[in-house]
């Protein structure tokens, strides 16, 4: 993946891609190189309390367990593995979209604010705010909704096409509210244009303050993370925003919750790939 660097003088338009295309490089850590990976196992498991007692031994001497793990350009174009220390692991492809899906809806006039639901290090929702800070608007908000401390559990007497996921037992996708903000500051993208939705996305989607949205991307990976979201967001998004959905070539819970809502509320919009996982639609007016 080639990055051209025009020759001078360069033009606002040329300034603006260079900082675009350099942040997606950086949030994903493409082109970093080798890199360690800390050894992590789920919640509960046996290898996690044999590793626990071997952890406390090394922290004594200031040591850590660790793996290396060299950069595969093909991998982190598809958002197929998992940068240690990124701050998103969608992929370029995705992010690719994301930024043409803002521009899109920038240029068309398309009227609403920004979401992501399920922002694990806040990667997307920093992109969201530079793509908007980069074409001088001044009015859209972003909105980060998370948990902020993981997935839930999987209620599979109500939803059992979640029965048996492990997802909620992974620490690494708990990532706090503090260390999402201190993110977005980290890269000067923090003000009042950036908004949290801390809690479950039953709790906190129905009654966010909310009134239109220009992109909805969701990320939650559970049908009922995905359904829930769907049914409080979707009927806010204006007739040519985008609805973005990461896990749904990956996550057949995910799929199925998104083939679920289309079907009964008669959403025909056709589907549209982005890589091995993402897909979006643009709704109709």
């Amino acid at each position: 993946m080639a990055l051209t660097i025009p020759s001078p003088p360069a033009t606002a338009e040329d300034l603006r891609r260079l900082y675009l295309d350099l942040l997606k490089r950086v949030l994903t850590r493409y082109g970093f190189g080798e890199t360690v990976l800390r050894y992590r196992f789920p919640k509960g498991s046996w290898k996690r309390t044999a590793f626990e007692a071997v952890r406390r031994v090394l922290a004594l001497r200031h040591l850590e367990l660790v793996r290396t793990w060299r950069f595969d350009p093909a991998l982190r174009e598809e958002g197929r593995d998992w940068p240690q220390d990124a701050e998103t692991m969608i992929g370029m492809k995705r992010l690719n979209q994301l930024q043409e899906a803002i521009e899109d809806v920038l240029a068309r006039g398309v009227p609403g604010d920004l979401v992501e639901t399920g922002v694990w290090r806040g990667g997307s929702i920093i992109f969201m705010r530079a793509v908007l800070r980069a074409h001088g608007d001044m009015t859209r908000t972003v909105w980060a909704a998370d948990s902020f401390q993981g997935l839930p559990r999987p209620d599979a007497e109500r939803y059992p096409a979640d029965r048996g996921d492990k997802l909620w037992s992974y620490d690494q996708l708990a990532v706090s509210l503090e260390e999402v903000r201190a993110n977005v500051a980290r890269y000067g993208l923090l003000d009042e244009r950036v908004r949290f939705l801390k809690g479950w996305f039953k709790d906190t989607l129905p009654g966010a303050p909310i009134e239109r949205l220009a992109v909805l991307r969701l990320d939650g990976d559970l049908y009922e993370s995905t359904m829930d979201a769907l049914d409080a967001l979707y009927p806010r998004l204006s007739p040519g925003g985008y609805c973005i959905v990461d896990d749904y070539g990956v996550i057949p819970a995910c799929r199925q919750a998104v083939e679920d809502y289309r079907a009964r509320h008669g959403v025909t919009e056709p589907i549209r790939t982005i890589d091995w996982s993402g897909v979006y639609w643009i709704r109709r007016g």
